[in-house]
């Protein structure tokens, strides 16, 4: 597609959804919303594509929703937008593939909620995370903060609005790892291509798992990971896998080095 505010570009396995807002700091506006969430319809149905980076580049994440629309919407225009927002936020959280943010310069507002929407987050050391919404007079969006941080410390991050560093973000289990920022697209798109050579069944359950679990008492989850796996196991695409990866002989090497 001829997409306008995105740039979608398929690689080895992955393919990275970059936005292409530059001049308004990768705000995110109407055509944004919907290019999003028609490029993730069709890359989770791609069977090309196992794993997706997003990102907003070296500078600029986002700086969230775009303030001017925002300010010009009439009441009767409220509930749509909003409705728009949940629709790509929620395609994107709920995805079948694993999605990599890939956060460099400043994460803001509806640019952090874009951030805890995704399963893993590379920081470049020039990250700035921050929820300023409520200086705006509306909330920010908790739940996925909370199931990251904790009720606590994502209370904190909302309610007073104070920006975060990637060390920081990193110390609190907000990112997953921190580089450079002439290195951290490399560290994103070298996690994405590892993911890629998963069995696309077997990381798609896992990833609902990694959903569901969290929810449930010990024996239910026990119970259920336990099933997924007996499922996954049975499959033929086990013995490729098993037999491909050597385990075992590269455990050795590594060991060796």
């Amino acid at each position: 597609m001829d997409y306008k505010t995105i740039i979608l570009e398929k690689k080895n396995g992955y393919a990275v959804v970059k936005f292409n807002r530059t001049t308004e700091m990768n705000a995110i506006n109407g055509k944004m919303r919907q290019e999003l969430f028609e490029a993730f319809v069709s890359l989770e149905d791609d069977r090309e594509v196992r794993s997706i980076i997003l990102t907003g580049g070296e500078y600029v994440f986002s700086t969230g929703m775009d303030i001017k629309e925002m300010a010009a919407l009439s009441d009767a225009d409220v509930d749509e937008y909003f409705e728009s927002m949940m629709k790509y936020l929620k395609k994107i959280y709920l995805c079948k593939k694993p999605v990599i943010a890939a956060v460099g310069g400043f994460a803001l507002g509806g640019g952090f909620n874009l951030v805890v929407v995704c399963d893993l987050v590379i920081a470049s050391e020039s990250a700035i995370f921050c929820h300023p919404e409520l200086k705006f007079g509306f909330n920010p969006l908790f739940h996925p903060l909370s199931q990251i941080l904790g009720v606590t410390k994502a209370k904190e991050i909302v309610m007073l609005g104070e920006p975060i560093g990637a060390n920081e973000a990193l110390r609190i289990g907000l990112v997953n790892k921190v580089a450079p920022p002439e290195r951290f697209m490399e560290k994103a798109e070298t996690m994405a291509e590892t993911m890629a050579k998963r069995s696309e069944r077997a990381i798609g359950e896992l990833k609902t798992l990694c959903n569901i679990v969290p929810h449930l008492d010990k024996i239910s989850a026990i119970e259920l990971e336990m099933s997924v796996c007996a499922k996954l196991f049975t499959r033929d695409e086990r013995k490729y896998y098993m037999n491909e990866a050597l385990f075992l002989e590269k455990l050795r090497k590594k060991k060796q080095k």
